[in-house]
Formats: structure tokens, C-alpha cells, sequence
């Protein structure tokens, strides 16, 4: 579904860690690339492809708010360099004298509209049923079992939607609007910078999807801003960007060689506090959360699920008393 508030099939989407060393959410960025690198080796019908990628900081960010915000990105060795492949600094040469520091390693760019119908494949074969509904309170979930059966257990997946969710209602939660630019062009890297000249809520990032999915151009980072419609001038400001950072996207050329499938504006789910996994009996219904993810949900998917999965069976499975 392509809704303002389902942030997934606008994501470029790619693993490039911006969680604190040492943190829990670090933790499920790790255990999330194994899976990534599985599905990349193994499994191309899930539209999931290997790129080299560079990023780029300058030190003049390291004080903004998007700065702290990617902060781990801003290091010259950030922890997610044991995890990931062929990582190296980039060379002054590479840097020029715009950026400070910056390192290379072998990353996963993911077509969303392959990747999500997969998913959903995946599901259907081991007996998944799936419904589509409107629900005003998160115990409603447990009366649709399509056994007809009152379900054990739910899982609260929700995205911006626990905002407004009936015994949920988490205040925490707010969009971060990003706005994007899909192109037939080809980049050689997928490629990102700390930040621009172009205000504290705009960056400059290019990916190239998988299997002919086109390179995604980003974007803004657009904190409590619900507007759902296009901004022309923040996409001219975009593709400009892409194309200074990337000249290979036009072989040298202006943003009039750049050949336009579409324009997207998503809406990250981010929560203060960050992602929420916990288990809480709502009602007499026992509910497991998942969500709050912000703008690096593809990239801690594997690892949130698992940590979820751990709750789901303590509230399932019985423990044995000795």
C-alpha cells in the first residue's frame, strides 16, 4: 500500500547504521546483517543487492541537530566497521577539501516494492492469513483471529499509528517528513553526506535498488511535519545535490540529464526515547510492541523481530518450575 503513513515502500531502503556503539538498538543493527547479507548471496528474488558505499561528513556538522542525530556516521571508525565488509577510510583525494573524514565498505541497497511482496510471499507459505481492517483499539486485534478464536497473544506493529491507537496512544511518537526522487539513472555508489548547506532538515544521500528498480535521490528530514504533498523546490534541491555528490548519475551533466520516474514523500515513524519492544497485558490481552523505528527500520528489522520474538515466548511458552 502506498499511504503517507507507511513509511516502507518509500524507503530507499539500505543498512548503513546510525545507532549508538554500545546501545541496544546498536545490537539490532548488527544482528540485522547477517540476515541482509543472507538474503543479498542467496535469495535475489527478494530484491536485495550488495553496493559499495561511501559517506561522507564534514566537521561543521558534528554540532547540528541532524549531526547528533548521525553521530556514529560522523566518526572516522564508527562500531558497525567490524560488522560490515571491506570498510576503509576514504582517501584525501576522494574527500577533496569539503569533507573532514569519510569511509567506504560493502553495504545492501533494497527494492521496496520486490522486497515487501516477498516478505508477504514468505508469510503466505508457512499458512500466514492476512486481513485488512480498521481497528480503534489494539485489543480489537485479538477478536480477528481467523481460527474465530480470541488470538493469545498480539503483536503491535503499528508505526505512526500508536500514536492514536486505542490503549496505546503513545505520545512519543511524531513523523519525520522525508521527501525523495526516483530516477532511471545509475550510480556507481551508493553514497551519503553528514549534512548540507541547505538547512539543518534537508541531506543528501543516492542508492541504486536492485533488479531495475531505479536510484532513489534523498532528501529531508523534516521533524513533525505531516504534509503529504510534493515540495518542487526542495526536489530540485535534491536532485541538484545528488548530482554534485555523484556526477556518474549524468555523466557530468546538470539535473536536466536526470530522467524522473517519480516523486515520494514518506513519513518516518520515530518515537523520543527510540523503538519501543516491550510486552504489556492491555485489558486482560497480552500485546507485544514493535515499533517506533524512525528511518532505520529495514536496517534493524531482523534484529527488532528477534528481540520480539523473545517476548512473544515468555508470555507462550510456560516456563518449567523446579
Amino acid at each position: 500500500d502506498y499511504d503517507i503513513e507507511y513509511a516502507s515502500p518509500w524507503a530507499g531502503a539500505n543498512y548503513w547504521p546510525i545507532s549508538e556503539a554500545g546501545t541496544e538498538a546498536a545490537e539490532w543493527d548488527k544482528n540485522t546483517w547477517p540476515e541482509l547479507e543472507d538474503l543479498a548471496k542467496h535469495h535475489p528474488e527478494a530484491g536485495v543487492h550488495y553496493q559499495d558505499t561511501a559517506i561522507y561528513n564534514r566537521s561543521k556538522d558534528v554540532d547540528s541537530s541532524l549531526g547528533k542525530y548521525l553521530a556514529e556516521k560522523l566518526k572516522a571508525e564508527p562500531w558497525y566497521k567490524d560488522v560490515v565488509p571491506n570498510f576503509r577510510p576514504l582517501s584525501k583525494e576522494r574527500l577533496g577539501s569539503q569533507y573532514s573524514n569519510g569511509h567506504a565498505f560493502t553495504s545492501v541497497c533494497i527494492n521496496t516494492a520486490i522486497y515487501l511482496p516477498w516478505l508477504a510471499s514468505q508469510c503466505l507459505s508457512k499458512g500466514v492469513v492476512f486481513k485488512r481492517g480498521n481497528l480503534k483499539h489494539v485489543c480489537d486485534a485479538s477478536g480477528i483471529h481467523h481460527t474465530g478464536r480470541k488470538a493469545d497473544l498480539v503483536v503491535n506493529c503499528t508505526g505512526l499509528s500508536a500514536s492514536k491507537l486505542g490503549g496505546v496512544q503513545d505520545q512519543n511518537m511524531m513523523p519525520i517528513r522525508g521527501q525523495t526522487v526516483l530516477v532511471r539513472n545509475e550510480a556507481d555508489v551508493m553514497c551519503s553526506t553528514s549534512g548540507t548547506d541547505d538547512g539543518d532538515e534537508e541531506v543528501c544521500y543516492l542508492m541504486q535498488r536492485a533488479a531495475g528498480g531505479g536510484t532513489l535521490l534523498g532528501g529531508s528530514y523534516q521533524r513533525g511535519n505531516w504534509d503529504s504533498q510534493l515540495d518542487p523546490s526542495l526536489a530540485v534541491r535534491i536532485m541538484k545535490r545528488a548530482v554534485e555528490l555523484c556526477p556518474a548519475l549524468t555523466g557530468g551533466k546538470g539535473i536536466e540529464h536526470l530522467d524522473v520516474i517519480r516523486h515520494g514523500v514518506g513519513l518516518r515513524p520515530y518515537r523520543h526515547g527510540g523503538t519501543r519492544i516491550e510486552k504489556e497485558r492491555i485489558d486482560g490481552v497480552w500485546t507485544v510492541h514493535n515499533y517506533g523505528h524512525g528511518g532505520f527500520g529495514y536496517q534493524s528489522s531482523y534484529g527488532c523481530s528477534q528481540k520480539a520474538l523473545k517476548l512473544v515466548e515468555e508470555v507462550l511458552i510456560p516456563r518449567s518450575v523446579l
